[in-house]
């Protein structure tokens, strides 16, 4: 019997992966494009991009789990089913129920890695990347000084700098404006210069190189001008707003952080939609003990199939399912109904559709749950296929 469960394993093992990696990448490619657009926007270092993508990582990993799950499982049972190894461990003795005792122990252990994801590391990716986002239209990143633009920093001092190399090392055709105080202003121009960090991390050096400088005050006749082949010119750095501390919104507080504020929160909106989250959370998490019995409920095809349509029915469930779960908060937060209800019945009606799927193929002799389904889409695609152009009634080509 361990070796049917080795095999198991394996068979399980690579489409649970594949999915999980695919998935992630998907997700991934399609976000950052945006955030390339964003960052090139905010002028902010390229290196910025993979912080925020490393913080909605874990966003990405609280459903590809579940999905990777479901899809490994299904995926094994389905190559089984059609080699006819099923029938071969069926004809043996060995029952559906001891076949699932390798993904239940795959979906113990991702459950709880998922809720170690959605309970405690996704709210504080959550958080940095809010952060990430704010430092950057606020310029906290270094990133104000945009190479060919007028950028000021604060209310008195302006710059254009023409060109920049080495990283930014290396800075070229220079223009300062800058005004103190008492209504003096200093404009500065240079050939080049480069920023050099002083021991008060809110003062910064800007070495200038080959060039001029024009002080004006109101008491002088004629604008003082002074040539200079190196010129060191204090830049105070803006004071930027404080990011607002963790927990702003309910995605960035941890599972128990929610369950305090659900039964202790101030008013009884932030204890609504404390107690909304906190039960989306689980609600996700415990579905993923019900993925295994759905796997083989549609990875097993009629006899005399090979449709795949039961993978395809797999990822809508489940798909659907989230999206309800995501809709039964929002209105669970409203307080338009109690989220324990909100929350709790739509996965009781997943779960009793999951039984019955599982206890139809495994209890009831020739049981097909979407046995059904396979012959309407069967029949559809026979009518499709017959009154293709091109093809005579009998399906061949003409």
């Amino acid at each position: 019997m361990k070796s049917i469960d080795r095999y198991m394993a394996r068979l399980i093992a690579l489409p649970l992966f594949s999915t999980l990696f695919i998935a992630a990448m998907l997700l991934i490619l399609d976000r950052i494009r945006r955030l390339f657009d964003f960052v090139a926007t905010q002028g902010g270092p390229v290196s910025v991009v993979w912080k925020m993508l490393a913080n909605l990582l874990p966003e990405y990993l609280g459903l590809g789990i579940p999905i990777g799950l479901m899809l490994g499982v299904l995926l094994a049972f389905r190559r089984i089913a059609t080699s006819s190894e099923l029938d071969v461990m069926r004809g043996v003795g060995m029952s559906y129920a001891r076949l699932l005792r390798v993904p239940y122990m795959y979906a113990i252990v991702l459950a709880a890695a998922n809720i170690a994801i959605v309970g405690y590391v996704q709210p504080i990716a959550r958080y940095n990347y809010e952060k990430l986002r704010f430092e950057l239209r606020t310029g906290a990143l270094g990133a104000s000084v945009k190479v060919g633009e007028f950028t000021h920093l604060g209310d008195r001092m302006t710059m254009r700098i023409e060109g920049s190399r080495d990283k930014g090392r290396k800075l070229s055709g220079i223009f300062v404006h800058a005004q103190t105080p008492k209504g003096d202003w200093v404009g500065v121009t240079a050939e080049g210069g480069q920023f050099l960090a002083t021991d008060d991390p809110n003062v910064i050096i800007f070495r200038l190189t080959n060039g001029t400088l024009i002080h004006n005050r109101a008491d002088f006749p004629t604008p003082r001008t002074l040539s200079f082949s190196s010129h060191d010119l204090p830049i105070d750095l803006p004071k930027f707003e404080s990011f607002r501390s963790r927990g702003g919104k309910n995605l960035e507080y941890t599972l128990p952080q929610l369950a305090k504020l659900g039964h202790a929160g101030g008013t009884e909106e932030q204890r609504d939609s404390s107690r909304s989250e906190f039960h989306f959370r689980l609600a996700e998490v415990v579905s993923m003990f019900l993925l295994p019995l759905l796997a083989v409920a549609l990875g097993v095809p009629p006899k005399r199939s090979s449709s795949a349509l039961g993978v395809f029915l797999s990822i809508v469930m489940v798909v659907t399912y989230h999206k309800v779960n995501q809709y039964a908060a929002s209105v669970g937060e409203r307080g338009a109904i109690d989220p324990l209800i909100a929350l709790w019945v739509p996965f009781l009606v997943f779960a009793g559709l999951i039984f019955w799927m599982y206890y139809t193929i495994a209890y009831v002799p020739g049981g097909q749950p979407i046995g059904a389904l396979e012959r309407f889409f069967a029949k559809t695609w026979k009518l499709i296929v017959r009154y293709l152009p091109g093809r005579n009634r009998t399906g061949a080509a003409a």
